[in-house]
């Protein structure tokens, strides 16, 4: 499609720049109270097409904002919500699975962010894809994470893709209104999926089982912004956020190993 050039006169209109990260968090605050699919957040002022025309696949979202969004999730989550779930699967029992030291950088870096973000908010904005996807989004959080699984999950959503742009399938508008009617529920359905997903990641102990959705505060939490920044920015933009957030505990756990591995021994 040709670029469409404004006349001179419109040109010189004034063009709203990108919101304050103040705006953008008073913005996510009434989202959560009331989520809605629209409107999306503006893209910067005068000349933004050419700044953000490298950024589209993170809706315009620039990197000073996503540090923002990932230093107050890490904030949240190291003082408040972190130790408070220590604390419950202390109560509980309840023991991690995973062994933080073995995980590879390409299983919480790459693999989870693409794979959670796909199954569990994808879909917000592209429910009718959403669907075609999700047995093959589903088939891959079972699968162990690897260089070659993931081209093959890469590999499947592409054909997927490519049927449904060739038959042009989309949902009837009656169901698209009820999407969007639905889209509270649709939304924090899926950020309390995704929270309870990871108590797989723990050996639930025998007592305090009301206790154990304590357990995921951090990832509800996290939900709630990654739900926000995928339809306010896009599926790019979760993305890049989870990966991200995820980085930074990976980050951690190397600087001691390598550097105070007396701390992790004790």
């Amino acid at each position: 499609m040709p670029e469409v050039r404004l006349p001179c006169a419109a040109a010189a209109a004034p063009v709203r720049g990108r919101p304050a990260f103040r705006e953008e968090f008073a913005d996510f605050l009434a989202f959560v109270r009331r989520p809605r699919l629209g409107p999306r957040m503006p893209r910067g002022g005068r000349g933004a097409e050419s700044h953000y025309g490298s950024q589209e696949w993170l809706g315009g979202l620039t990197g000073p904002h996503l540090l923002h969004w990932v230093l107050v999730l890490w904030g949240v989550n190291l003082l408040v919500l972190g130790p408070l779930a220590a604390s419950v699967a202390t109560a509980s029992g309840a023991e991690r699975r995973l062994d933080a030291l073995h995980l590879s950088w390409f299983h919480v870096v790459v693999w989870a962010p693409v794979i959670e973000e796909m199954v569990f908010r994808y879909g917000l904005r592209r429910p009718a894809p959403a669907l075609w996807l999700l047995p093959v989004l589903v088939s891959a959080m079972l699968m162990r994470p690897s260089l070659a699984a993931g081209a093959s999950v890469a590999l499947a959503c592409g054909a997927i893709a490519a049927v449904l742009a060739w038959r042009d399938h989309r949902w009837p508008w009656k169901w698209l209104r009820r999407h969007v009617r639905a889209f509270p529920i649709v939304f924090h359905l899926a950020t309390l999926a995704f929270a309870f997903l990871h108590l797989a990641n723990f050996r639930l102990g025998a007592g305090g089982w009301l206790l154990l959705p304590l357990l995921v505060l951090p990832q509800w939490a996290c939900g709630l912004v990654l739900g926000w920044m995928r339809v306010r920015f896009g599926i790019g933009a979760s993305i890049a956020l989870h990966a991200c957030f995820n980085a930074g505990p990976m980050a951690l756990l190397w600087a001691l190993q390598n550097y105070a591995p007396g701390l992790l021994d004790g």
